[in-house]
């Protein structure tokens, strides 16, 4: 999923992977929903964590 990424994704990639906007991105962020974390003013988000998000909540999941 997401080949076309790197392991390391931007605000403005992440915008496009998941087709939001860039407040709720940083809503996602801000609240630990998405995972990522941050070095001085810049955010850092794995792209398994994006992977995460969806399958957490893709329909029909397997707990």
């Amino acid at each position: 999923m997401f080949n076309e990424y790197k392991d390391m994704v931007s605000i403005e990639e992440i915008c496009e992977m998941l087709h939001i906007g860039r407040n709720k991105t940083y809503e996602l962020l801000r609240s630990g929903t998405l995972g990522g974390f941050k070095e001085g003013r810049i955010w850092k988000i794995p792209k398994f964590a994006v992977e995460d998000y969806i399958r957490e909540r893709s329909p029909g999941r397997k707990v």
